[in-house]
């Protein structure tokens, strides 16, 4: 039966608002998550009609969803909201979201190849292409069903990047835009991909009435990209007779290619203060941060750090720098602890799992070398606990946030919006949150593990007057724009 046409929104992203878990019985458990998805969806209201298209991740999932069918899920699983879940065929997911999603779309963008042996792109990978492509075209089927005439649609990230194109085929009614949470590589990095394939996800993407990024930079590198690869005409600001000859001095306002023009845009996602505020002072929060304090020892500062084991996240290069800030300030010995949250990531990749043992090992060295009976310089955990994040975030003196790259990094904005006494940033210019955040940071080239630990050493030294007043005005601009008014921006754009 075919399925009706009712939604004038619809919202298109690899993971959805609910998972499920499967009991040995059949039974099915919902579990409801967050973020700024759901957050941003839920601005819109119940009586907006929205639907939310997402793949079915497990085999939980998969039995919601064939149970479904073609209708929605169960709004009593999803806080009201209307789901379609996709159950695509297991193997045509895999090959589609950890063969070319997360190990190769995620590499190119955060340049994260070992380029003398990598990547290798074979027929495996070509396979692995396919499924992508199939992967894709299941969502724009999809999409094309839900959706009333001239719907706006918002489809979100790189596991997606085909889906503009597709779905502006079967229905060129729909307003439609793309919206990439990754950073997008140069030019000279992103051809590292087949040429075919190159070409494909910028199609993809220009597909769409418009594509939205992170930060200007992310936008900018992802027009030079269409320029290089396809020959397209970029559109800047500045280019007074608008014939599109990128002769203009300003930031990329379009791309147009072969008779359509695809309109870029810029939305920082930003925190959401009231939430964090609300859920940072409950008492499970309280007891995390009781046993975070006790672990750190009275009168020890605090070096903070929260990321998943993500290749990109650049912990090994953290914890180096402050194995060097030990060395180089033996002062510090025993009068700060580093807490460091590492919880594993991808697990199902062997490099994933080899980067997380390396975490875990380095961690140990440190603790060998300098610890004493009474100081544990690394505080590692690797057991995913939002709430002893939060304590994290509030007892914080320091914050390490150093990523290879990074489309934005939430983690920076959070916690100067949950420091209790003021908290020194030490920021890699290579997050995409640098653009709000760099001038109240302390700013570190990733890869610099020397002026790392002299920025550490520089943060702990702060006086707390200088680092109450750059929480504030970090914390300001960390929330201009909270996930609820990023969304509505990116569909008022359309």
């Amino acid at each position: 039966m075919a399925v009706p046409r009712t939604a004038p929104i619809l919202v298109a992203s690899n993971r959805g608002p609910v998972s499920y878990t499967l009991g040995e019985d059949g039974s099915l458990t919902a579990r409801r998550g967050g973020g700024g998805l759901v957050s941003g969806l839920s601005a819109i209201g119940p009586d907006a009609n929205a639907v939310w298209v997402c793949a079915a991740l497990g085999e939980g999932d998969r039995a919601a969803a064939r149970r479904a069918g073609d209708s929605h899920l169960n709004p009593g699983d999803t806080g009201g909201q209307q789901v379609r879940m996709l159950d695509i065929a297991p193997d045509v997911f895999a090959a589609a979201y950890n063969g070319i999603a997360n190990s190769v779309l995620w590499f190119i963008h955060h340049l994260l190849y070992q380029t003398p042996v990598e990547p290798v792109f074979d027929a495996e990978f070509a396979d692995q292409w396919a499924a992508y492509e199939a992967y894709n075209a299941a969502f724009a089927d999809a999409l094309a069903e839900e959706a009333v005439d001239e719907a706006a649609v918002l489809v979100q990230d790189y596991h997606l990047a085909l889906v503009p194109a597709m779905l502006r085929e079967r229905r060129p009614d729909l307003r439609i835009g793309h919206f990439s949470h990754t950073p997008w590589a140069p030019p000279d990095y992103y051809r590292l991909l087949p040429d075919e394939v190159a070409a494909g996800v910028l199609r993809g993407i220009l597909g769409g009435d418009r594509a939205a990024f992170l930060t200007e930079r992310w936008a900018g590198a992802f027009a030079d990209c269409c320029a290089a690869v396809l020959g397209a005409e970029i559109v800047r600001d500045g280019d007074g007779d608008g014939d599109g000859d990128g002769n203009g001095d300003g930031a990329a306002t379009a791309v147009r290619f072969e008779g359509r023009e695809t309109r870029l845009g810029v939305h920082g996602l930003g925190a959401d203060a009231d939430f964090l505020r609300q859920r940072s002072r409950q008492a499970d929060v309280d007891e995390r941060l009781t046993s975070l304090r006790a672990q750190i020892g009275p009168g020890r500062k605090s070096i903070v750090r929260v990321d998943r084991t993500e290749l990109s996240k650049n912990i090994v290069r953290g914890l180096l720098a402050y194995r060097r800030l030990l060395e180089t300030h033996p002062e510090w010995r025993e009068r700060v602890v580093h807490v460091a949250f590492a919880y594993p990531s991808r697990q199902d990749l062997a490099v994933y799992r080899d980067y997380t043992e390396r975490v875990r090992r380095i961690a140990e060295e440190i603790n060998a070398e300098y610890g004493t009976e009474g100081w544990t310089p690394v505080a590692l955990h690797v057991k995913d606990d939002f709430a002893r994040s939060l304590a994290a975030y509030r007892l914080a003196d320091v914050a390490l946030v150093n990523p290879i790259r990074d489309g934005m990094n939430l983690v920076a904005k959070e916690v100067p919006v949950v420091s209790e006494r003021g908290c020194a940033l030490v920021l890699s210019r290579e997050a995409g949150a640098y653009a709000e955040l760099g001038d109240d940071a302390l700013v570190v080239n990733p890869y610099d593990v020397e002026a790392t630990a002299r920025a550490l050493d520089a943060a702990l030294r702060m006086s707390d007057g200088e680092r109450a007043d750059r929480t504030k005005r970090l914390a300001a601009a960390a929330t201009a724009l909270p996930p609820q008014a990023w969304f509505l921006a990116q569909l008022r754009a359309l």
